[in-house]
């Protein structure tokens, strides 16, 4: 606990403030919903300004859900997905990691997907989910990874705080336009 400031000294009375009890855990399948509620979410917050909007709107939470949902449950082998989860048991984010998709840039293991509501970023959750998929990718074997990120995330800046050297990049269609996308990647996990 921390005491707001202002709040405490003489005469003044203390008020703590409760930092919000979050907790990390795999996914199972019935997680499938919330991942996918996260997963538009911050699409929609994120990429507000790099992607049509009408696409953004278009994006359904049932559908994020069954991807997710068959993804936990029909490829656990490959797929290592955690969640963030606040004291309320609600999903507020989540990441996923595996086996390098694309076999071109020479590192073995890759995060897919690292997404949080915009009301926990910047309070270290990020890195926590971050530093969990490293550590499964480690354990299980992986020597390096790479991640890919539309060239004008505002998180890049995370990823190369976290150590990341810029890779490649390639070109996408999303939402009806061409976006490039950039690997980070780093050489040791």
């Amino acid at each position: 606990m921390r005491r707001r400031p202002g709040t405490g000294g003489a005469g003044g009375r203390l008020a703590f403030i409760a930092k919000d009890i979050m907790k990390i855990r795999v996914a199972i399948p019935s997680d499938a919903e919330g991942i996918g509620r996260v997963h538009v979410d911050s699409w929609r917050t994120t990429y507000r300004d790099l992607l049509p909007a009408d696409f953004l709107a278009g994006l359904s939470y049932e559908s994020r859900a069954q991807t997710w949902a068959d993804t936990i449950s029909q490829h656990s082998d490959r797929n290592f997905i955690f969640v963030l989860e606040n004291d309320g048991n609600e999903i507020v984010g989540f990441v996923a990691c595996g086996p390098e998709r694309e076999g071109q840039h020479g590192h073995d293991g890759e995060i897919y997907a690292i997404y949080l509501l915009q009301e926990v970023q910047g309070q270290g959750w990020g890195k926590a989910l971050f530093r969990k998929a490293t550590e499964e990718l480690k354990g299980r074997g992986y020597g390096a990874m790479l991640l890919w990120v539309l060239e004008g995330n505002p998180s890049r800046g995370f990823y190369e705080a976290m150590g990341g050297k810029t890779l490649a990049e390639k070109e996408i269609g999303i939402g009806g336009v061409k976006r490039v996308e950039v690997a980070y990647g780093w050489e040791e996990i």
